[in-house]
C-alpha cells in the first residue's frame, strides 16, 4: 500500500469511527406534552429538550393542545420515525395502550411523565412527583389559611374542587386533601354547603378554569344568598383563577369581605402574583428542572443498558402493573416564603413575579 493509499485508509477509517461516535450519541427522546395552554407543561417541555440536548441527545417534542386524537397520532408518528425513547405526559391515561405496544414492538422504552399512563404494560418507568404528599399539602395550608383568617367563623364553609378525572394524578391530590380535611368535617370544624364531594363530582375536565369559574358562580348563587365561603380547595393554579374571578365578581375581597382561603398548585406567575395581592392563598411547587434532570437520567440509564435509579415501587398500580417510578417532594409556597423558593433557586426572576 502505497503511503497515499494509507493515509486515504487512514482518513476513512476516523471519519467512519467519528461517524459512528456521532451515531452513538445522536439517540433520539420523542416527548409528547399535553398542552401549552399552561405556563407549566411549556416550562417542562423546555427544561427536558435542553437537559436532554446537553446530555447528546436529540429531541422531538410535540405539544397535543389537549386533544386526545392529536397526541395519539403524534406519538404514532415519533414511532413510525424510530425514536429511541418515548417520554409522555399523557392528556388521557387511558388512550394510548394501542400505540405504545406499537412502541414495544419496536422496541421502544417508554417513561411515563408526572401523569401516569394506565390499562397498559407497555410502559417501563414513571417520573413524578409525590402527589398524594401534594394534596396533603394543600390541605394543611388551607386549614392554616382558615386558622390565620376566620378564627372565630367555625364551622368553616368549604367547596372542594378536584382536577380532570382522566388524570390519575388528580385522584391523588383529591385523596391526599381528604385524608386531612374527612377528620375536620367528621368533627364539625368545616362544612360542605353544597354538599358537593368526591372526584366524579368535584372533578374539571381538562383541568379547565372557566369550568372551574362557572361551577364556583353556581355554588355561590346556590348556597351562598344569605351566608359567606370561607375556603375553596384548588388543585390547580389554572383552577384557581377561575374560581377567584367568581369570588371577586359577587364582591369577595373588597370593602369588608374578605377573601376566602383559596389554594393552589405548579406556582404559575399570575398565581404567584395573585399570592403577593392577597387573593391567591398558596400555591405548590413542582420543580420541573429536577423532573426533567431525573427524567434525562432514567432515559440516560436505559440507552446505556443500565437500570434507572427509583425510589418508588408500590404507590403506581396502572391497572395491569405496579409502575417503578421516582417521586419528587412538592414544596408548599405562600407570601411567607414564595422568594426563597421560586427566586432564591432562580426557577423566576424576581422581575418575573414583581
Amino acid at each position: 500500500m502505497t503511503f497515499r493509499t494509507a493515509a486515504i485508509a487512514l482518513a476513512i477509517g476516523v471519519s467512519w469511527t467519528a461517524m459512528g461516535a456521532a451515531g452513538a450519541m445522536a439517540e433520539t427522546v420523542g416527548i409528547s406534552m399535553p398542552t401549552k395552554s399552561s405556563a407549566r407543561w411549556i416550562a417542562d417541555g423546555e427544561n427536558m429538550v435542553r437537559q436532554f440536548e446537553e446530555a447528546g441527545y436529540d429531541t422531538d417534542l410535540q405539544y397535543a393542545e389537549d386533544d386526545i386524537p392529536n397526541q395519539l397520532a403524534q406519538v404514532e408518528n415519533m414511532i413510525t420515525k424510530g425514536v429511541d425513547v418515548l417520554v409522555i405526559a399523557a392528556i388521557d391515561g387511558t388512550t394510548l395502550s394501542n400505540a405504545l405496544a406499537n412502541a414495544k414492538a419496536a422496541d421502544i422504552k417508554v417513561i411515563a411523565y408526572d401523569r401516569l399512563i394506565r390499562d397498559t404494560g407497555d410502559i417501563d418507568y414513571y417520573a413524578t412527583f409525590d402527589n398524594f404528599k401534594v394534596g396533603v399539602e394543600q390541605a394543611n395550608s388551607l386549614v392554616a389559611g382558615l386558622e390565620e383568617r376566620f378564627p372565630d367563623d367555625k364551622p368553616w364553609n368549604v367547596e372542594l374542587f378536584g382536577g380532570s378525572p382522566d388524570d390519575n394524578n388528580a385522584y391523588f391530590f383529591y385523596d391526599g386533601a381528604m385524608s386531612v380535611l374527612q377528620p375536620l368535617i367528621e368533627a364539625g370544624d368545616i362544612v360542605i354547603p353544597s354538599g358537593q364531594s368526591g372526584m366524579q363530582t368535584v372533578g374539571t375536565l381538562r383541568w379547565d378554569g372557566a369550568v372551574a369559574q362557572a361551577r364556583m358562580d353556581n355554588l355561590l348563587s346556590a348556597n351562598y344568598t344569605d351566608t359567606d365561603v370561607h375556603g375553596v380547595l384548588s388543585p390547580y393554579d389554572g383552577l384557581s383563577i377561575g374560581i377567584l374571578s367568581s369570588l371577586k365578581g359577587v364582591g369577595y375581597g373588597s370593602g369588608d369581605q374578605a377573601m376566602p382561603i383559596v389554594t393552589g398548585q405548579d406556582a404559575e406567575v399570575q398565581s404567584v402574583k395573585s399570592i403577593l395581592a392577597g387573593e391567591q392563598y398558596s400555591t405548590v411547587f413542582k420543580d420541573t428542572r429536577e423532573l426533567a434532570r431525573v427524567t434525562v437520567g432514567m432515559v440516560d440509564a436505559l440507552l446505556k443498558g443500565g437500570e434507572p435509579e427509583i425510589n418508588d415501587t408500590e404507590t403506581y398500580d396502572n391497572g395491569v402493573k405496579v409502575v417503578p417510578s421516582y417521586l419528587l417532594e412538592p414544596v408548599g409556597v405562600d407570601g411567607s416564603n414564595w422568594e426563597q423558593v421560586l427566586v432564591e433557586s432562580r426557577y423566576y426572576s424576581a422581575d418575573q413575579i414583581r
